[in-house]
């Protein structure tokens, strides 16, 4: 007779026995067994003084593969390695040295005869080799800035710019000029050069360091007076890498400048001065980054001057009419390229208005 709930002929061939369905989906295979974690004793041991039916087995301890152990072992090297280079860099930016002492000659520049003179300072400009000249900052013209071996194209940019911004700052500001503020110069340059920018001002010397003249562009303001502020410019900007922390940039500038002396008014006739500047920048990188210049080299050719005139702490330009004592043993032309003399040189009569 069949058991509970079975028919009473038994179970039909083929189909499943009684309470087997329900566990049919649940399959106790090799590995399952071996990674079960309590194992039933056998008859035999039940029989001895077991209080349990099963026990607990060993947990298995599962060696890590030879690859495995590789891999951590060069994830551990190369952390380790990234954390080393990060302390210590070999490849740390050099330390900027030193800006050297800033280099500069000033030559004045003696009229052969009367300086010209003429009471529309429109005629000077005409008749003189300025005549072409651009006024003001337009005539300081940008060079294409071209990539170097280890600097971009912005960089030689930013090093061009700066060296303009000098230029407009130190030669065209009319306060600069006229002996007044020179803030606006001296924030250009790099923080190591303004002691000895301090120094030349507080205690101006013709001893090629320390000429205020050597820094920038500044008359007596007690005897000359800015006639126009359309100053005439003409010159050149050229940018070099001379080294791969290093971008030099030399300018070669002419600038021609309408004076009338102090307390004549307008009516007073109006005379041209010539200022030829060559200053040579120098940029690291941090220069670079700061908008700041090194200068060291500035070259400057300035007349009509009396060769006798102390030139290191104001210009005292010759205006219309005036005359130097004596001339200097060369004629030198400011609007042309060539050295003058080292003390003092005469100026050409071709750099003066033809009235």
């Amino acid at each position: 007779m069949g058991g509970p709930g079975e028919p009473p002929e038994g179970t039909p061939e083929g189909a499943p026995a009684g309470g087997e369905d329900e566990y049919r989906s649940v399959v106790f295979d090799e590995s399952f067994v071996r990674a079960a974690r309590l194992q039933e004793y056998s008859a035999q041991e039940r029989m001895g003084d077991h209080t349990h039916a099963v026990r607990r087995r060993p947990a298995r301890h599962r060696n890590l593969s030879k690859q495995a152990m590789i891999l951590v072992l060069l994830i551990a090297v190369a952390f380790g390695t990234a954390i080393y280079m990060g302390v210590r860099n070999p490849y740390q930016t050099p330390v900027a040295g030193r800006p050297e002492p800033l280099r500069m000659t000033i030559i004045p520049l003696a009229p052969p005869g009367s300086v010209p003179g003429a009471e529309k300072v429109a005629d000077l400009y005409e008749h003189s080799p300025a005549a072409q000249f651009r006024a003001g900052a337009s005539g300081i013209n940008l060079p294409s800035a071209r990539r170097t071996s280890h600097f971009s194209d912005g960089q030689v940019m930013t090093a061009l710019t700066t060296a303009k911004d000098y230029l407009v700052e130190s030669s065209l500001d009319p306060d600069v000029l006229t002996g007044g503020a020179v803030r606006s110069a001296r924030i250009l340059l790099d923080p190591q050069q303004l002691d000895q920018f301090d120094e030349s001002f507080a205690h101006p010397a013709a001893d090629g360091r320390h000429a205020p003249t050597g820094w920038l562009v500044r008359f007596d303001p007690t005897k000359t007076a800015l006639a126009s502020s359309g100053i005439r410019v003409h010159g050149t900007l050229h940018a070099t890498e001379t080294d791969k922390n290093t971008l030099e940039v030399t300018s070669d500038h002419t600038f021609v400048y309408a004076l009338r002396p102090v307390g004549k008014g307008e009516h007073a006739k109006a005379s041209l001065f010539t200022v030829r500047r060559e200053l040579q920048f120098r940029f690291d990188r941090d220069d670079l980054r700061m908008r700041q210049a090194e200068l060291l080299v500035s070259y400057t050719q300035a007349g009509p001057l009396a060769c006798s005139a102390d030139a290191a702490n104001q210009l005292r330009p010759l205006l219309a009419g005036q005359k130097a004592k004596a001339g200097g043993p060369a004629g030198t032309d400011p609007y042309a390229t060539g050295d003058a003399t080292a003390l003092c040189g005469a100026l050409s009569a071709t750099a003066q208005p033809s009235l």
